[in-house]
């Protein structure tokens, strides 16, 4: 996705070309969700998590309780 903000044009072509094809009113509540989803994972790879495990590392532990 480019730095400039979704338009709902844009957001209805992309949907329909993903097999979703919505009426008009929704174009804009669509391009908006987008928009923010995309603000999020932006956010989201900022992070540094060189000092963490990869998740196949951790186990699972049987019988454990996480409300105590």
């Amino acid at each position: 996705m480019s730095t400039h903000p979704l338009t709902p044009s844009e957001a209805a072509r992309w949907s329909a070309r993903a097999g979703l094809v919505l009426p008009a009113e929704r174009h804009a509540g669509l391009a908006a969700t987008a928009e923010h989803i995309h603000s999020v994972v932006s956010a989201l790879r900022e992070l540094d998590f060189d000092d963490i495990a990869p998740a196949a590392v951790y186990r699972a532990q049987e019988g454990h309780d996480e409300t105590a």
